[in-house]
């Protein structure tokens, strides 16, 4: 890695699949996979296209019982492109002696170029040059060019292109015994031998599919159908040291994209208007130059490339082209098939980056929910709740996507998945609603739809309540925290836990908000809202006693994860660390001896801790103290040493919250934590889960670690508030951002200074608070402060 380049050398067949997964290209539409043209799926490379949004549902029989799974497909593959000598082998790394390999991803233009030197015998070489790129400006267009130079002859070189629709969802070894056949009525032509096309669609969704490809050489083309393919096949003349180039354009649309009638005509239309290579890369250049400078980020050292590459993906994933669009936040991004493609809540840890960039894009995730809310009202009453209760994993219509089995690849078996009792999602889209609309200034959201969904969440979490007389508070029974490894008591013949402390505060937070909204509506919505949800006085008078009554469990002086948790017994962590070295997935490996970590006082993943990313110390403590609960300085500390030590880390996530946390703290082994976040992916420290697709919300949350996390930066009262805190390896840093109109805003920090500069505007100023003082700052202006020891 070397400043905005990310490069792999040499041919290493073990790391393909993680490379190919670093090395995706996309453009918040659509992105594929960094696999090589030449090579088809197989058990070492698996190429893969997808387009957000696009999920098929399919029923498949396990173990004796019948299954019913929501994919987000793997698109018909684009990318085929192979090469031989006349009447030869196809050639591959895996097929011919490869002499030289270079794969370079370069971030500032979004293209990924690929260096190959094969070695033909008798001192005959080819060189095979690519650079590719999915279209920024564009989002339905790609491109292949492709270069071959002869070394020690001159001949020709058959090469062979192809448009394949006979793809699967094969993308993750313990998904395979599940169907994966999403595409059916696979059909292919041609408008001439240049440009050749394939339709398809999906078999239970109906999406319809359409694939246009245009080839471009110095050579005649001749086009050729098979069952689920189309090929283009050339001869391509080569003379000896003379570069010979072949250009593939590549256009996609499905029938769920606005303006057009049917896919296959627009793409058809699309790819036929496109313009040569070199124009197409010019206009793709300008997208990504003007993308980074919305998105600009400098952080010196090594941690600057690494957080580079995590900016990269997460503009891939959720471009400003996502604003047009009807999709939520993919936990594994747009970059392979694990989690089957599924919303979780890791937008919680994406749009406090994107708000503070690019609002429009946050606002279009969050109405992705709004439309959804309605599912989640029926939900909720199916439980026998009122309100809203979001799913766990959400696909494309907002039901509870969440598998009913999963399969521990130690033991082999099937075991039941209890993770859809995570109702705290709730919690963490209205948090989001909030962040936006602070960070924005978007009141007309925040009144409207902003509005509705935090009503229905704090009714869904009021309803959930139950009074406990002898504790003469109310709990919150039967759910799942965001440490997966506890599902229920030990021997429970029922799932769920009562209490979970990030639960029940996070719901006294959404009540305490929503109540405050309610108040400082105006009085017209108001009404329109309490008319349509038949809200009265009495409900509002139960949210208000909920919001301050709820049971935060406590023991041994710090707080509990829930009720019950000191509970359990201790694991010996040394003797599992001896026996199993990585015991990140403790919950497997308990399971595989035949035991379970429901018994244990270890966590997957930061819990209670989640209160300290979500919260700052003060809000936090304001939380506690309006539940009539102390929390001080030393309770906190004793926390989060307590779950320090009862942590595996089994989450990407993990390694985040704790260096925020301890970050924030100003504790010593925050950078160690927050570098684990930062190899996460690149060193697939989660072992081998890289290659089924990124974690976007870690890669994004090491982004908002840098711009909210260090800088103590909340958007609150309509004041941008800071508090930096030192982070001695990560002491120099710069930003720019976008708040409340202002486009821009750049934020610089040396040791003990910092540094704001708002662009010239008709904007309103900007009031900026830091603990021991406040500055408004006018447009154009520019101020340098002195910050305390």
């Amino acid at each position: 890695m070397t400043g905005w380049t990310w490069e792999y050398e040499g041919y290493e067949p073990e790391d393909e699949r993680l490379r190919e997964s670093l090395c995706t290209l996309g453009n918040g539409c659509f992105a594929t996979r960094g696999a090589l043209p030449e090579c088809a799926a197989d058990d070492v490379h698996y190429p893969g296209t997808y387009v957000a949004g696009c999920f098929n549902r399919l029923t498949s029989d396990v173990s004796g019982h019948e299954v019913e799974n929501e994919d987000m497909v793997n698109m018909p593959n684009w990318l085929p492109l192979r090469f031989r000598l006349p009447g030869g082998e196809w050639l591959t790394p895996d097929t011919a002696p490869v002499l030289e390999h270079r794969l370079r991803l370069q971030l500032s233009a979004g293209l990924l170029e690929r260096h190959t030197r094969y070695g033909l015998g008798d001192g005959r070489e080819l060189t095979v040059r690519q650079e590719r790129l999915v279209h920024m400006a564009d989002p339905h267009l790609a491109a292949l060019r492709t270069q071959f130079t002869a070394t020690g002859f001159s001949g020709t070189v058959e090469v062979e292109a192809a448009l394949d629709g006979g793809v699967v969802n094969a993308g993750v070894a313990r998904y395979r015994r599940l169907d994966g056949r999403h595409l059916e009525h696979v059909h292919t032509g041609d408008t001439g031998p240049d440009t050749v096309w394939l339709r398809c669609r999906t078999r239970t969704s109906g999406i319809r599919v359409g694939l246009t490809a245009r080839l471009t050489a110095d050579a005649p083309v001749t086009a050729r159908h098979e069952r689920t393919r189309v090929l283009q096949r050339l001869d391509l003349e080569l003379t000896e040291g003379r570069p010979a180039v072949v250009d593939k354009t590549v256009a996609v649309h499905t029938s769920r994209d606005p303006a057009i009638s049917d896919p296959l005509h627009a793409a058809l239309h699309r790819v036929e208007r496109a313009p040569a290579y070199d124009d197409l890369l010019e206009s793709h250049l300008t997208a990504w130059d003007q993308l980074w400078r919305r998105a600009d980020l400098d952080v010196p050292g090594e941690s600057g490339p690494i957080l580079r590459l995590h900016h990269f993906h997460v503009l891939q994933t959720l471009s400003p082209h996502t604003a047009d669009l009807d999709v939520g936040v993919p936990a594994r991004g747009l970059h392979g098939e694990a989690y089957r493609g599924h919303v979780f809540w890791d937008e919680l840890f994406v749009l406090p980056y994107l708000n503070l960039h690019f609002p429009e894009v946050s606002r279009a995730l969050l109405r992705y929910r709004h439309r959804r809310l309605e599912q989640a009202c029926v939900a909720a009453r199916e439980a026998g709740r009122r309100g809203a209760m979001y799913p766990w994993q959400s696909g494309s219509d907002g039901r509870e996507e969440t598998q009913q089995l999963h399969l521990n690849p130690n033991s082999g078996r099937w075991l039941p998945d209890h993770s859809r009792l995570q109702h705290h999602v709730g919690s963490a889209i209205a948090y989001n609603v909030w962040q936006y609309c602070e960070a924005s200034g978007d009141s007309e959201f925040m009144h409207t739809k902003g509005a509705e969904m935090l009503l229905r969440i704090a009714r869904f979490w009021a309803d959930s309540a139950v009074w406990d007389d002898t504790l003469g508070r109310h709990r919150i029974k039967g759910v799942v925290g965001p440490d997966e490894y506890h599902d229920a008591y030990p021997d429970a013949a029922e799932p769920g836990l009562d209490d979970n402390a990030y639960t029940n505060v996070t719901a006294a937070w959404v009540l305490t908000r929503t109540l405050e909204l309610l108040r400082s509506l105006p009085e017209p919505r108001r009404r329109e809202l309490v008319e349509r949800t038949a809200l009265d006085g009495g409900e509002l008078e139960q949210w208000e006693d909920v919001s301050r009554t709820l049971h935060v469990p406590f023991h041994e002086g710090v707080v509990s994860q829930f009720d019950g948790y000191g509970d359990l017994a201790e694991l010996d962590w040394e003797g599992y660390r001896e026996r199993y070295g990585d015991i990140r997935r403790l919950d497997r490996i308990l399971e595989a001896e035949g035991d379970t970590v429901n018994r244990y006082r270890a966590s997957k993943q930061a819990d209670v801790l989640m209160l300290g990313y979500l919260f700052s110390p003060a809000e936090l403590t304001g939380l506690f103290r309006r539940l009539g609960v102390r929390l001080d300085d030393d309770t906190w500390r004793r926390t989060v040493d307590y779950y320090l030590h009862r942590t595996s880390h089994g989450s990407t996530l993990s390694g985040l919250v704790h260096g925020w946390v301890l970050a924030r703290a100003r504790r010593a082994e925050a950078w160690t934590f927050c570098q684990e976040a930062l190899q996460g992916d690149i060193a697939d420290v989660q072992g081998g889960t890289t290659g089924e697709g990124i974690h976007l919300g870690a890669m994004a949350g090491t982004l908002d670690l840098v711009q909210r996390g260090l800088t103590g930066l909340e958007t609150r009262g309509g004041a941008l508030w800071l508090d930096p805190v030192p982070l001695p390896e990560l002491s120099s840093y710069g930003f720019s951002l976008r708040y409340q109109g202002h486009w821009g805003i750049r934020l610089r920090l040396e040791r003990g200074w910092l540094e704001i500069a708002v662009p010239s505007s008709d904007e309103s100023p900007i009031d900026v608070r830091l603990p021991d003082r406040a500055v408004c700052l006018q447009p154009g202006e520019t101020v340098k402060l002195a910050l305390p020891d």
